[in-house]
């Protein structure tokens, strides 16, 4: 079985509209990687890894995820699909292995819409006033009463507007991440003018007070999520009015102007810090304990009140952009797993409406027992790298068993960068600790049952030899692989510490090439990898993709 229903099967009134622009694709795509993370993500990241540190660890992830960025972008040119991330595994090793991937992805993405309400109400109760008299979150960094009615208000507007359509939601989230933009750019310019202590990077304990240990922590606490989303382009490449030159292009964009902006946004936060009140409390709380609005504060500490009103309003806009993305490319990922049959079908707009309105209901059941923005964000970058390292082993196993396949983008080097990007997925998920990775761990294999529990209730109508197990047979061992590493590893609650500090980034890279070579060579043959892909595209999209031009 291939997978449970085809989002493009046979009798299906509507299909997904080819609506979106290049620029549609860039912000959604800019959109994503410019939300909650920029309000929290330097905060946390100095308070693991330093001043220094913290930057080395913005530029190390930067440079990890574009290599992955740029994977990404020859997949999505090449399979102009819905719900990219799961189908290129699909393609590449059947239906097992795609839902698996799938089911990855809707775990991570469901979950951050709901996590970007939570960080904009945090932000927002940062001011004195809102916190004494009505206030959104609770001391251990949980939502009030009121903090969840008005997130689930959110999430309902988040629904609407996804329910327009792709093309509404592209052009209402335009605006949206042209201030989304602005702010941060605004932020850096502001504070490197008017506040700036150099001496900040070097102190308590030097550039990098916690070693290579903390600027590796650090990535999987904020710095990587804050960096990710670059893919959503991928996830809407269905709905692309010239996928073949456009998907590559935005992700590439929107991944360097991310990267630029972030890094930019770390140098501003440590230059500044108010020198004394570091030395008093150190990289802990360089802010102030309990303190989840750090712009804000040092935008008051300088004495720029304008720019503290600015954050705030963004405060709502950044993350609530993002969350607005992730309830619609979230839909995109249920539609393309096709589970159950009504989720793939669509409205006379070309909306996958039944999977846009689970996304809501499920991303509401997130608000009210969720812990606090960090603690979530460790779980879901690990779900996120896990989603990210299908990506590798399946142009992998593509490039050699779809060979033909029409290509407007090319990774360079992909004997190397392939290999390369899978590592630098299985370090981040390693780094996020033991205790995440055995809770992401038992997450897929839930999946996976209902995946098993599915296609036994449709045996009688579908081929469940097409399911291919035995293309997925890499799958558990690479898994069981990683929590063994984990528990035998330095990160996280649980960890035993026994691998050698430092050299344990070494063990985890060798193990994660062991694995991309296996996978990579038990991928469908390529019969199999093309009869995938025309379940997904039209004899005339077919066509397409194997001429020059690509869509009209």
């Amino acid at each position: 079985m291939t997978q449970l229903a085809s989002p493009a099967a046979p009798g299906q009134t509507h299909a997904l509209k080819r609506s979106v622009g290049f620029w549609g694709l860039t912000f959604v795509s800019l959109g994503s990687i410019i939300g909650s993370g920029w309000l929290l993500g330097a905060l946390t990241a100095a308070g693991i890894a330093g001043g220094g540190g913290s930057l080395v660890s913005w530029v190390l992830a930067a440079i990890m995820l574009m290599v992955l960025a740029l994977i990404h972008a020859d997949l999505g040119a090449a399979y102009p699909v819905a719900g990219g991330t799961s189908r290129y595994p699909h393609y590449a090793f059947g239906g097992f292995a795609g839902f698996t991937a799938g089911w990855t992805t809707y775990l991570q993405a469901v979950a951050i819409a709901p996590l970007e309400v939570e960080a904009s109400l945090s932000y927002v109760n940062s001011i004195g006033s809102v916190s004494k008299t009505f206030p959104l979150v609770n001391s251990d960094g949980t939502l009030t009463l009121q903090g969840i009615v008005i997130g689930l208000l959110a999430m309902v507007l988040f629904c609407f507007i996804n329910l327009g359509g792709a093309k509404w939601l592209s052009d209402s989230n335009t605006g949206i991440v042209l201030w989304k933009l602005f702010v941060p750019v605004l932020t850096i310019v502001t504070l490197l003018l008017i506040d700036f202590h150099p001496g900040n990077f070097t102190a308590n304990g030097g550039f990098a007070p916690f070693g290579f240990h903390g600027i590796f922590a650090a990535l999987p606490a904020g710095v990587v999520f804050a960096l990710q989303g670059f893919e959503q382009a991928t996830q809407m490449a269905g709905e692309s009015v010239n996928p073949q030159k456009h998907v590559a292009r935005a992700i590439i964009l929107a991944m360097v102007i991310g990267a630029i902006v972030y890094i930019g946004l770390e140098i501003a936060f440590v230059g500044a810090l108010n020198p004394g009140q570091l030395l008093k409390n150190g990289w802990a709380h360089p802010i102030g304990a309990g303190d989840y609005g750090p712009y804000y504060t040092l935008a008051i500490q300088s004495g720029v009140a304008w720019l503290a009103v600015i954050l705030i309003i963004d405060a709502i806009i950044s993350p609530g952009g993002t969350g607005l993305i992730y309830v619609g490319t979230t839909a995109r990922i249920s539609y393309a797993l096709g589970l159950p049959d009504a989720l793939t079908k669509v409205s006379r707009r070309g909306v996958p409406v039944w999977s846009i309105i689970v996304a809501t209901i499920f991303g509401m059941l997130f608000l009210a027992p969720a812990p606090s923005w960090q603690q979530l964000v460790s779980v879901i970058t690990g779900a996120t790298a896990i989603m990210y390292a299908f990506a590798p082993i399946a142009l992998g196993a593509l490039l050699k068993n779809d060979p033909e396949r029409q290509r407007p983008y090319r990774v360079p080097a992909p004997k190397v960068m392939l290999p390369l990007g899978f590592c630098f997925a299985n370090l981040i998920i390693y780094w996020g600790g033991f205790a995440a990775t055995w809770k992401l761990v038992l997450g897929l294999l839930i999946g996976q049952i209902i995946f098993v529990i599915a296609s036994a209730a449709r045996a009688k109508n579908v081929d469940a030899s097409h399911a291919r197990w035995q293309f997925a047979a890499w799958f558990w061992p690479w898994q069981i692989g990683l929590v063994v590493l984990g528990w035998v590893g330095n990160y996280g609650d649980g960890a035993l510490k026994l691998l050698p500090d430092d050299w344990d980034a070494v063990i985890v890279a060798v193990f994660a090439l062991v694995i991309y070579f296996v996978a990579t060579s038990l991928g469908q043959s390529r019969e199999r990898a093309e009869a995938s892909v025309s379940e997904d595209l039209s004899d005339e999209e077919m066509a397409g993709l194997r001429s020059p031009a690509g869509f009209a």
